[in-house]
């Protein structure tokens, strides 16, 4: 799966997203409407992630999605 697929598909992701980022409103993830880099940039504010931590969380969520 790519990030155009869960972009596509966003809403059917947002719980997924918000059990492995529980800092993130369900407010921050409709806001977000599946665009990766407005990801990136909301767990670089609320974890304190550097940007290419955040990329890494990123790329594991793909990853768990396809399992």
């Amino acid at each position: 799966m790519n990030w155009e697929q869960i972009s596509g598909r966003w809403k059917q992701w947002t719980g997924k997203a918000k059990q492995k980022w529980g800092k993130l409103a369900d407010d921050d993830l409709t806001v977000i409407a599946g665009k990766r880099d407005e990801l990136a940039g909301l767990l670089q504010e609320r974890y304190g992630y550097a940007k290419e931590q955040a990329e890494k969380e990123i790329d594991e969520f793909v990853r768990e999605l396809k399992l």
